[in-house]
């Protein structure tokens, strides 16, 4: 009896083994892995990735993909990969030097994968659930390391208060991305008068934002949230509804302001810091940045063709740094914290035409209604302006949050259109 049950498990191994759709499950699986730990570690989330890579391989549709690789979503990015593979040619960096900053440019490989999958997949929204349930577990455990700083994995820095893993930029940038997203739901679920789950949705959407008031905040999230908000607004609510929404949102800022230190010296680094850099030459975050770009745009102008270079960032700085004209203390730093900025000196106008082209052609992909056009529209947005502020695209966890974003929302954008043209063929 034992040997016969053996025997069964076998078969039944067997055949989920050579099962297409066993794989696509696996496949799945892998993604909404890959999601669920970016927020918390950049090695579950590398390898989780290989794992879904390698799982889509003995099943897949070599011609299909091929073809799915021509569409001009698929191509830009690939193309600023052979690019930044192109430009090591002509680069005087050191060969590994080269290589080394060819790496951030591999992840947008991914993007065509996600888009083809999950063209086919009917568990898109899977990833985006995975995605915020882990964003809302960290929430949790940001309100704990504010209150007890022993229980963080990360030194102790008290500028990056409430920090559990990672760091407060992507911490920010996560829970500015949640706590947007949920209006398009809450909204839908609003006409549909589901209070219940709408109220409960409010409630974490809110949760997000107090614990970027309170605990702690980039700046760059500060400047996009309400970017982020009009989007929403001009897209999907009347001038009446915008009105009174805007005037309750004021309203909360002028209590969040006013009841949060936080908030208050997050904001007032602006000034201050602008302040220190142009009246004292003193070294400071948006000094570093003024200092970075304006040498970034003489970098760009001696080579504004096909810039100077795959990784020639770092020696370009290293030298105008021995210039007089450098602020002394500020940093050297391999990109000019703006992604434009960053494609320019490496790639020319090339390049920049082919980071544009990449936004220009996701941000048209996702026109339209529907909670997968909102949330790749939204990724797109967020990633196109922090990028004015740093090298996001090229970042690994913003670089991430942009593939798997626009390659999940965008695979279930071709499968709903592909719907609508089976049930039109079917009328006709």
């Amino acid at each position: 009896m034992t040997a016969l049950a053996q025997e069964t498990t076998a078969q039944m191994l067997w055949r989920r083994f050579r099962s297409p759709v066993a794989w696509s499950e696996t496949v799945d699986l892998f993604a909404i892995l890959t999601a669920a730990s970016l927020p918390w570690s950049t090695s579950l989330t590398a390898i989780f990735n290989a794992a879904f890579l390698v799982c889509m391989v003995p099943f897949l549709d070599v011609r299909a993909f091929l073809r799915s690789l021509t569409r001009p979503i698929c191509a830009a990015p690939i193309a600023l990969f052979v690019l930044a593979l192109v430009g090591t040619l002509w680069s005087d960096a050191a060969w590994g030097v080269r290589l080394y900053a060819v790496g951030p440019t591999v992840k947008l490989l991914v993007l065509p994968v996600l888009l083809y999958h999950f063209e086919r997949s009917p568990r898109g929204n899977w990833i985006f659930v995975a995605f915020l349930v882990s964003c809302a577990l960290l929430s949790v455990m940001s309100w704990l390391v504010a209150f007890y700083p022993g229980l963080s994995l990360r030194p102790y820095d008290p500028l990056e208060r409430g920090i559990f893993v990672k760091n407060y930029i992507d911490q920010s940038q996560e829970f500015a991305l949640c706590a947007v997203a949920l209006a398009y739901p809450v909204m839908m679920l609003l006409r549909e008068k589901r209070y219940a789950p709408a109220v409960l949705l409010t409630a974490l959407a809110l949760s997000f934002l107090v614990n970027m008031a309170f605990v702690v905040v980039s700046r760059t999230a500060l400047v996009t949230v309400p970017i982020m908000l009009g989007v929403f607004a001009l897209l999907h609510l009347k001038w009446r509804s915008v009105a009174m929404i805007s005037a309750a949102l004021i309203a909360c800022a002028v209590v969040a302001w006013r009841a949060s230190p936080q908030l208050r010296k997050t904001a007032d680094t602006f000034v201050s810091d602008y302040q220190l850099y142009t009246q004292r030459n003193l070294p400071t975050s948006m000094g570093e940045r003024l200092e970075y770009w304006r040498h970034a745009v003489q970098f760009f102008v001696h080579a504004p063709l096909v810039g100077h270079g795959t990784g020639s960032t770092q020696g370009l700085f290293e030298r105008a740094a021995q210039e007089p004209s450098w602020v002394r203390g500020v940093r050297v730093f391999p990109n000019p914290h703006n992604q434009t900025l960053h494609v320019a000196i490496q790639w020319g106008v090339i390049g920049i035409g082919v980071l544009y082209a990449i936004w220009i052609f996701h941000f048209q992909l996702f026109r339209g209604e529907g909670f997968a056009q909102w949330i790749g529209l939204l990724v797109v947005v967020q990633n196109a302006f922090t990028s004015l502020f740093n090298s996001h695209l090229f970042d690994f966890h913003e670089g991430w949050m942009y593939v798997i974003g626009v390659g999940v929302a965008g695979g279930m954008v071709f499968r709903a259109r592909q719907a609508e043209a089976k049930v039109g063929e079917a009328g006709s």
